[in-house]
């Protein structure tokens, strides 16, 4: 039988259709040519796959050889169809026998020694392989990551006569077991580094509760970069499926996913000179950006005025949505973007602007056109804006002593029993709550709802704010265990407005 069918998996976004490849030898001239919208570097696998076969001691038969890769109208990229389609030749070729590969998906690129080198994206294609009923055989390198799917067959092979002995029924492959490699836990920074600033850390605490961004406005080394590294140390544990979510977006990226970071919340922190396509992601084949890559983590700007205002503009809808749709001519991809903004800022060119060594000489309309960088709807869609000080010298000389030195451990912990709250209740951190459940489970008193009136005429607060201001006070609520959201819970959530506060007073 001179036709073999060998099933694999392409890569579009965070998603893997299934590619059939179909290879047939037929009489004619000696030619070799893939059809199905194959890109360059799949088009180059013929010689890969030459030399690979005639290094394994195959024959590569001088035939006419036509290679389909089915759906013909999905884009296929990259060497992971290396290994179909030498096994699809040695099967088509009887040289390996030609059952049925239904059971069975592969991928992996090929060296012209045979070897089995790693690809990126291995963890979506596991997750639809798994759902097919199929076996999935990747390079040994690939072999963790796919092993993350509960249930999968997963079956690692080093080189080309590898998988050719498992067809062969000679040496069948052996089954991967994952060997989970655990985060240590002096690999994440502690809060009790952090000297001083109680006002600081109870807003992170609050930040990591309920899910909210934050924006820190404060002279140069205050300790802004320091709290903000410090705050996937006391987030909630990821569930199973926030897990496998961020694991699919970093196994897609050029880094690839490595299993010791499996449930570990991502920090990212680009630099101000970040493109907004490397901030959302693009390029012809559309890759995931920086937003993405922190999904279920944390994304650091640092500098925030500094970035370019169209930069930052491009925030605005993922923060509401927490998902990113990048459209080109020929493809379009979604990726998931559910990040926790966390960012920090000087309050004037020279940092120092209201601070009592008098240091600051920047005029008032220096200091406005500032903080104008940062565009009124970018600031509205930040939960809370807080004023970070400068440390005395006794407090910096305090060490353990410092009575606001909690370690990360202890803040987690009430982090989680306020986190488990809101997901008994609504299902989702608050952060994350609609209009609809906003009104539901953010009910006033009376007098709360007075407070709020009496807040929204001197602030000039937008609606969103106004929410937002609501959904902080339920999380301070939750800190504090208790069931309906008191005024000095409302109060604190209103104080972190600051930019607000401000803005109202000017």
């Amino acid at each position: 039988m001179s036709l073999a069918v060998v099933y694999s998996r392409a890569l579009h976004g965070i998603a893997a259709p299934q590619v059939t490849v179909e290879v047939h030898l037929s009489n004619g001239l000696p030619s070799l040519s893939i059809v199905g919208l194959a890109e360059t570097a799949v088009k180059e696998s013929k010689d890969r796959v030459r030399g690979a076969i005639l290094n394994s001691r195959y024959e590569f038969f001088p035939r006419r050889i036509t290679i389909n890769l089915a759906p013909a109208d999905l884009p296929k990229d990259g060497g992971r169809f290396d290994l179909p389609v030498a096994i699809g030749l040695l099967a088509a070729s009887g040289q390996i026998p030609n059952d049925d590969f239904s059971d069975y998906e592969m991928m992996g690129e090929l060296a012209l020694s045979g070897e089995l080198r790693p690809v990126r994206g291995v963890l979506p294609a596991a997750i639809h392989a798994h759902a097919a009923g199929r076996a999935l055989i990747v390079p040994r390198a690939n072999a963790d990551e796919a092993a993350m799917v509960n249930g999968l067959r997963v079956l690692p092979a080093d080189h080309l006569l590898d998988v050719c002995a498992h067809f062969s029924k000679s040496t069948p492959l052996a089954a991967h077991a994952l060997q989970q490699q655990m985060q240590a836990s002096d690999e994440i920074p502690d809060l009790s580094d952090v000297r001083g600033q109680p006002h600081a850390k109870r807003a992170l605490e609050i930040a990591a509760a309920g899910g909210h961004s934050l924006l820190m406005l404060g002279p140069p080394g205050t300790g802004k970069t320091m709290l903000a590294s410090r705050l996937p140390g006391i987030m909630p544990t990821m569930s199973e499926a926030e897990a496998l979510e961020a694991a699919v977006v970093a196994s897609i990226s050029d880094h690839g996913f490595s299993s010791s970071n499996w449930g570990r919340r991502s920090f990212r922190a680009p630099h101000h000179t970040a493109s907004g396509v490397a901030l959302v992601g693009g390029g012809s084949v559309p890759r995931p950006g920086e937003i993405s890559l922190a999904h279920q983590g944390v994304l650091f700007l640092d500098e925030l005025p500094e970035f370019d205002r169209k930069v930052l503009e491009v925030l605005r809808e993922p923060l509401e949505s927490g998902t990113i749709t990048i459209s080109r001519a020929a493809r379009q991809a979604e990726f998931p973007a559910r990040f926790q903004l966390i960012a920090a800022m000087n309050p004037c060119p020279c940092g120092y602007h209201e601070q009592a060594n008098g240091r600051c000489r920047c005029t008032s309309e220096q200091v406005q056109r500032y903080r104008a960088r940062v565009s009124g709807p970018v600031l509205d869609r930040i939960d809370m804006h807080i004023q970070v000080n400068s440390v005395s010298q006794s407090m910096l000389r305090a060490g353990a002593d410092d009575p606001s030195a909690e370690s990360s451990a202890r803040v987690r912990d009430r982090v989680e029993r306020a986190h488990r709250i809101q997901r008994e209740r609504s299902g989702v951190s608050n952060a994350r709550l609609g209009s609809a459940q906003t009104t539901r489970f953010c009910r006033l008193s009376s007098e709360g709802e007075r407070l709020m009136e009496q807040a929204l005429e001197r602030l000039g607060l937008s609606a969103r704010a106004y929410h937002r201001i609501l959904r902080v006070a339920r999380t301070i609520a939750d800190l504090a265990e208790s069931e309906a959201i008191q005024i000095p819970h409302l109060t604190e959530a209103i104080s972190y407005r600051r930019l607000d506060r401000q803005n109202a007073t000017n």
